[in-house]
């Protein structure tokens, strides 16, 4: 299934109604803009929709008004993150996602990963034994 491109026109409204502040990161991901705080994912773009990390409740009165689940696969439903109506434009997209980065930045900062070996290179314990006489 291809994914299609966000129209500009929405790049623009989410880049304009993020918070300001040094603390929201702005990152692609999975090819659409996304914006974090503290390394975790509060917000983004998928094809013709926003989707913010909400608590609970918040999620709950969404799902009231017309806010449906993030479901980037049929079948994988992407937890804590909800889609926004589509009506949500302007200034109450400016507080979902207000909404969003105050719950997320509360969460514990992510911790990065360690760099994956470069294929073709060998494993340390190799490097080792080699050095050492051992034939690996």
């Amino acid at each position: 299934m291809a994914w299609r491109k966000s129209p500009p026109e929405l790049e623009r409204a989410f880049d304009g109604a993020l918070p300001h502040g040094d603390r929201v990161e702005r990152r692609k991901m999975f090819g659409y803009p996304a914006a974090l705080v503290n390394g975790n994912m509060f917000a983004g773009l998928h094809q013709d929709d926003v989707l913010v990390r909400l608590p609970e409740a918040e999620r709950k009165a969404l799902l009231a008004s017309g806010g449906r689940n993030f479901e980037p696969m049929p079948g994988r439903v992407m937890k804590n993150y909800l889609l926004l109506p589509e009506a949500s434009g302007g200034r109450t997209l400016s507080l979902w996602l207000q909404k969003a980065f105050d719950h997320t930045s509360q969460l514990p900062a992510k911790v990065r990963r360690a760099a994956k070996p470069k294929a073709g290179s060998r494993p340390a314990a190799t490097k080792r034994a080699k050095n050492h006489g051992f034939k690996p």
